[in-house]
């Protein structure tokens, strides 16, 4: 003789079928953060900055419309380039690591890394004969952000290493790229103005320039105060 098993209610049914909702989804939104903590931590960001904490007021030479629009990650999705130009301290690599940021929590790869220290480990690999495998391990980054070109001028092999590195991530990857700068001064930062061209061109090819013109964030109380600072971009 079979026991007949009671009949859960409807209301049953339901509590339960929520409890299971919600715990799968907060099992989901758990992987979802942990992966995400693995991008930002991937990224290396020197500091986490958000576009949120920007201070567009100050900076009114930028257009939040086109941030904004980059943080949609278009760009991204085109294998498009962004370029932040200005003198320092008026928030270009704010910016990029904010959009970096943005990137991770896509769940998309990127990396952060000043010129210095990318040159540097280029020209290492180059005279290791490691160059190229190198050059291939820089696209496991579907973003790489490189912050400071022009702080320190490259030698030839630096300006050779680093043509390379752009011309591999040519219209495969995109790259976000600040500089105090401006594109006419990049021949005295190669020392080699066929070579600043040329990158310049797979730069520039499919990119967005933001040219911030605004004061320091660093000095904004020199202007409380009636100082004037010179702007170099005007």
């Amino acid at each position: 003789m079979s026991i007949r098993k009671p009949e859960r209610s409807p209301e049953t049914v339901i509590f339960l079928s929520l409890e299971i909702s919600i715990l799968f989804l907060t099992e989901k939104k758990h992987r979802e953060s942990a992966a995400i903590e693995r991008m930002m931590k991937s990224a290396v960001f020197p500091v986490r900055k958000t576009l949120e904490e920007f201070d567009f007021e100050f900076q009114k030479s930028i257009d939040k419309k086109v941030i904004e629009d980059l943080a949609t990650l278009r760009f991204v999705h085109n294998s498009e380039n962004v370029v932040f130009l200005g003198p320092p301290g008026v928030g270009k690599s704010h910016l990029a690591i904010a959009l970096g940021i943005e990137v991770a929590k896509a769940g998309i790869s990127v990396h952060f890394t000043n010129t210095g220290n990318l040159i540097e480990k280029l020209k290492i690999a180059n005279r290791e004969g490691m160059l190229e495998k190198k050059l291939r391990d820089s696209m496991k980054y579907k973003v790489l952000i490189i912050d400071e070109i022009g702080h320190l001028p490259f030698d030839e092999e630096g300006a050779h290493c680093l043509f390379q590195l752009i011309s591999r991530r040519y219209e495969k990857s995109s790259t976000i790229l600040t500089s105090n700068k401006s594109y006419g001064e990049w021949g005295e930062i190669f020392k080699d103005h066929v070579i600043a061209a040329a990158v310049l061109d797979r730069i520039l090819h499919h990119s967005t320039t933001i040219n911030i013109k605004g004061e320091s964030y660093r000095l904004k109380e020199r202007k409380k105060q009636g100082i004037k600072t010179g702007n170099i971009y005007q």
